[in-house]
């Protein structure tokens, strides 16, 4: 992905998009500083890691895609529909590096799966489901909405 990233910056400074370009810089430095960050540990001991794993990548694009939605939101209410039309854009541009996210009948399907699997019969298993969702759909699920459909079934 991080490849990915770095040939797409590449394009958008020949094509001379600005707007993608800006966003894609912003992503990488992310990147950059979430590295930096992972090479030492909470007591700032060197960790022995050079680089975020892929998970914890997608989590960051994730996180910056949250943030650029509730920006939007907040300018739009606050009646700068200019600044949200920009905070929108950035969220697509982003969101090109992102799996596929699974609709809700998916994330029904899959959720269903997993509690029959895991033989859960009610809200006390919730962390048991939530945890095996999150271990084998990283990046392609909406896990706030998953709870609550895990919420469902586990009634």
């Amino acid at each position: 992905m991080r490849d990915e990233i770095s040939q797409a910056i590449k394009d958008a400074m020949k094509s001379g998009d600005k707007r993608r370009l800006a966003t894609l810089r912003l992503v990488s430095a992310a990147i950059k500083d979430r590295d930096i960050a992972a090479q030492l540990d909470g007591a700032a001991q060197p960790s022995g890691r050079d680089r975020i794993s892929d998970a914890e990548l997608l989590q960051l694009l994730q996180k910056m895609v949250k943030q650029r939605r509730e920006a939007a939101e907040t300018y739009r209410q606050g009646g700068r529909p200019e600044l949200a039309d920009q905070e929108l854009q950035e969220i697509v541009v982003i969101e090109e590096f992102l799996p596929r996210q699974m609709d809700e009948a998916e994330t029904r399907a899959a959720a269903g799966e997993v509690v029959r699997e895991l033989g859960c019969a009610g809200l006390k298993d919730m962390g048991r489901v939530m945890a095996a969702l999150k271990e084998r759909y990283p990046g392609k699920m909406d896990f706030a909405k998953a709870s609550g459909i895990v919420k469902e079934l586990l009634k």
